[in-house]
Formats: structure tokens, C-alpha cells, sequence
């Protein structure tokens, strides 16, 4: 599949997921906008050596402004934006908690990245859009939306309301020829996830005895759903989520 020319921006870019799927779409001749918190200039600048079309841009996706800055950049450097995918979240870093535990602070956190940024996301880049005449919007959901995970009510509540979004938005940017879908990974061992054991020792276990492919799942497992949602072989395709679990649930 080609992706010769389009421009993607791609949320969490500078590392684990985002940065698999950066590569992936570079590979495919996407020139790739990574937007992320920390990372994203030097990341940029390290594919750049390798002669890859990139821009680098620090952005919080749960700041408004910055998040219209990063649309702008976008534009600025490549004149349009054909594809959104929506990576940023917070995961890596949060503690399985019993939902009495959780403060109303730890909910606001996990929505305002997850849910709020991803909205903002896709408000900032549909001017662009329907400049162009169409895109593509990928949503990095979760497959704990549908298998409702315990101990981490914020994170899953956060991932339902991404696939809630995504079917919303597909309905709404069909007339604009702008396609909207989410893919929804199985419990990754991302760079971020290795950097939590108490997060690895509680999911881990439980996320192997319940896959039919008996593996850890790695970042690079992902990436063939989302190239597939971001280009042309699924051009008649929206509103839909992509389970890739290794068949821990079937959707």
C-alpha cells in the first residue's frame, strides 16, 4: 500500500506505539508530522538523517492552543494534512487502582489526554480536510472498552468514549469525504509499558492466558491496521474499530 506524498500527523509520536506507526507510514512515503509532549524534535531529527520527510512538534494534545499550533505547523510546512492518527494517551504511567480509590484528579488527568486531545485533535486538523476534499482519522482506542478491565475504570471509561467519538465523527465527516475509525490494542509492551513493572506484573499474566496467538504483543503488531485505516484499501470503511489483540476478543 502506498502513502506516497500524504501528510500524517501522528499524536505520542516520539516513542513505543507513535513511533512504530511513524515509521511505518514513512516507510509507506508518508511525510509524518510527530507531535508529542517530549521527544518529537529529537526524534525528527534523527529520522531526518535518514533522509525521511519529517517536522517535529512539541505539543500537549490537551491544551487547545497547542493543539491548533501543531495543526498550523502541519500546514505551514507541507500545505495540507491528509491523515490524523490519534496515538497520544495516558496508559504507560497509570497504577492499577480500585475505582474508590481513584480521585476525581486521576479522572480529569486520563480524560483530558485521552478523550479531550483526541477531540481537539480532530477539530484542529477538519479545516485542512475539507480543503483537501477528504482524510483519514485514526483513533488508537483499546480492547479493554469492550472487556472492561478491572482496576483501571478512568483508563477504560476513556476508550469507550474514543470509540463512542470515532462512530460519532464518522457520521458527521462522512459528507466531506473524511473517513473516521479506531484501532483497539491488546495490552502492549510498548517502551513506556516496560517502564512500569507494577503495570507489566498486574496485565501481563492475564493478557497471555486470555490470547489465542500465546505472544506478547509488540508496537509493530499494530501498525498494519492502522497503514490499512490510513490509506486507500479501505476507502468505503468508517466508523468501525479494529480489534488487534491476538484474538483475546473477538469484535
Amino acid at each position: 500500500m502506498s502513502l506516497d506524498h500524504a501528510v500524517a500527523i501522528v499524536t505520542g509520536g516520539a516513542m513505543g506505539i507513535g513511533r512504530a506507526i511513524v515509521l511505518r507510514l514513512l516507510e509507506r512515503g508518508a511525510r509524518v508530522v510527530i507531535a508529542d509532549r517530549a521527544g518529537a524534535e529529537t526524534t525528527a531529527t534523527e529520522l531526518r538523517a535518514q533522509g525521511h520527510d519529517v517536522l517535529g512538534v512539541a505539543v500537549d494534545v490537551s491544551d487547545e492552543d497547542q493543539v491548533q499550533a501543531m495543526a498550523d505547523a502541519a500546514c505551514a510546512a507541507y500545505g495540507r494534512i491528509d491523515v490524523l492518527v490519534n496515538n497520544a494517551g495516558i496508559y504507560s504511567s497509570l497504577t492499577p487502582t480500585p475505582f474508590d480509590a481513584l480521585t476525581v484528579a486521576d479522572w480529569r488527568q486520563v480524560l483530558d489526554v485521552n478523550v479531550i486531545g483526541t477531540f481537539l485533535a480532530c477539530r484542529a486538523v477538519t479545516p485542512a480536510f475539507k480543503r483537501a476534499g477528504g482524510g483519514r482519522i485514526v483513533n488508537i482506542s483499546s480492547g479493554v472498552a469492550f472487556k472492561g478491565n478491572p482496576l483501571m475504570a478512568h483508563y477504560v471509561a476513556s476508550k469507550g468514549a474514543v470509540i463512542s467519538l470515532t462512530r460519532a465523527l464518522a457520521t458527521e465527516m462522512g459528507a466531506f469525504n473524511v473517513l473516521v475509525n479506531s484501532v483497539a490494542p491488546g495490552f502492549t509492551l510498548s517502551e513506556g509499558v516496560t517502564r512500569n513493572p507494577t503495570l507489566v506484573d498486574g496485565v501481563k499474566g492475564p493478557s497471555l492466558r486470555n490470547r489465542i496467538l500465546a505472544r506478547d504483543m509488540v508496537p509493530e503488531d499494530l501498525v498494519g491496521a492502522v497503514e490499512f485505516f490510513a490509506g486507500n484499501q479501505s476507502a468505503f470503511i468508517t466508523g468501525q474499530t479494529l480489534v488487534v489483540d491476538g484474538g483475546a476478543y473477538f469484535h
